[in-house]
């Protein structure tokens, strides 16, 4: 394969010519921490960070636990600012930087702690990390066990490009400032799913109320407001081409994944179990953390329904998007789960016990307007959503860009970029 002008084939794939390739044990000092054994440590108990507290771009220190540490430990495991803690065992290479949130903190063995020999720039390895972890890189260097383990030893064979120390910064200032923005969209959607949480909680049972409406509302059992609470249909399993049929998977976070439906032989008992628009389905066969679970069918694109999903199909006196949001409220899943009888496996609600919730209803249009205002939050938080899924697709590809050097942010040349070469010669 010809390599353009400019770049250079490598052990790293091509990458361009003033690059240079070296290893992780080259670039950085890496140790693993503290060893827990209840045995055998003695000493002052400090708080530490293991495995699940290192996620991706951030850590989690939030209930740390504590081990009790000697005086070489402290000195030995003790965390410093802009240390690079990299998973080893877990999800592989799954790696964030240290930034000091606690004045003392420290690691356990779980974790690789890396800091570099030689000016590397550590925010732009922890993109090379997940970048080596998206494409499966790293699988070559872990040790298979009963668990995946990247070993300190192999973990410092891994080759890397090496951009001149100009280019490393401009690569990592661009990829920080995509974390930056997808950091404000994440904390920006919790705070709309608490102010939808708060809305539910408070029109869903009266304590506010819309301008324009007033008078008493009435409790009435669910089994007297819906025409219809029944199990699926028991259908021949076929291909693809057959009539699409939802299952217990169908239901995901109050929406039906339609790439997750069974699919049934036409045939003229499952016609009859075709969904109408405003239908509801309700996991009342599930584990307890998922009973209860609703989706609402929006009438397109065909579906039937299929067993252990309820359908709830409502009356004349009730608004299908009003019950929707009531039974996926807080108060409307706790009262589901209060229901469900533990077996084995998994949980059930008796369809008896359900017909018997009871449910506090205003007229219909306050029902309509309710659902109305729940709706259009729903619709932003779907908008934040989608712009969240592009901007990380977008970062995706400027990984692929930047770390592989196909697009300069820094020309080549310069007193800074030639400087930095020779230090990094002089060091080697």
């Amino acid at each position: 394969m010809e390599v353009k002008p400019g770049y250079k084939q490598t052990e790293v794939g091509v990458i361009p010519e003033d690059w240079d390739v070296s290893s992780v044990g080259c670039e950085y000092e890496i140790k693993l921490g503290k060893m827990l054994d209840a045995e055998k440590n003695v000493g002052v108990s400090k708080p530490y960070l293991g495995n699940r507290a290192v996620q991706w771009d951030r850590i989690d220190i939030r209930d740390l636990p504590t081990v009790p540490m000697s005086r070489t430990d402290l000195e030995r495991f003790r965390l410093r600012k802009g240390d690079l803690l990299v998973c080893e065992g877990g999800e592989v290479g799954r790696a964030a930087i240290w930034e000091s949130p606690l004045q003392e903190c420290y690691y356990q063995k779980a974790l690789h702690r890396l800091r570099p020999l030689r000016g590397f720039n550590s925010r732009l390895m922890a993109a090379f990390l997940r970048r080596w972890s998206d494409c499966g890189l790293l699988v070559n260097y872990v040790t298979q066990t009963s668990i995946a383990h990247l070993p300190r030893e192999k973990f410092m064979e891994v080759p890397i490009p090496v951009p001149p120390p100009p280019e490393q910064r401009a690569i990592a200032t661009a990829l920080s400032d995509v974390d930056g923005l997808l950091d404000g969209l994440d904390r920006l959607i919790a705070k709309k799913r608490d102010l939808k949480q708060a809305a539910m909680q408070q029109l869903l049972t009266g304590q506010t109320r819309l301008p324009g409406f007033h008078g008493e509302w009435e409790v009435k059992r669910l089994g007297d407001v819906l025409i219809r609470l029944a199990n699926g249909a028991l259908y021949q399993p076929s291909n693809s081409t057959g009539l699409p049929v939802t299952r217990i998977e169908t239901i995901a976070d109050g929406t039906i994944d339609m790439s997750r439906v069974g699919y049934g032989a036409r045939t003229s008992e499952l016609e009859e179990y075709r969904m109408l628009c405003g239908d509801i389905l309700f996991s009342h066969i599930n584990s307890v953390d998922h009973i209860g679970k609703v989706a609402i069918y929006s009438g397109e694109p065909p579906l039937y329904h299929g067993m252990n999903l309820l359908l709830l199909r409502v009356g004349s006196s009730l608004n299908s998007q009003f019950l929707f949001y009531w039974l996926g409220s807080r108060k409307g899943r706790n009262k589901a789960m209060s229901l469900a009888r533990q077996a084995v496996s998994q949980a059930s609600i008796n369809t008896s016990d359900l017909k018997r919730v009871e449910i506090p209803l205003p007229p219909l249009p306050e029902q309509a307007a309710i659902a109305e205002v729940l709706t259009e939050m729903d619709a932003e938080l779907a908008g934040l959503e989608q712009r969240l899924e592009k901007t990380r697709a977008l970062k995706q590809a400027m990984m692929q860009e930047l770390l592989t050097g196909r697009t300069r942010l820094v020309a080549r040349g310069g007193a800074e970029y030639a400087e930095g070469r020779s230090a990094r010669r002089q060091k080697t």
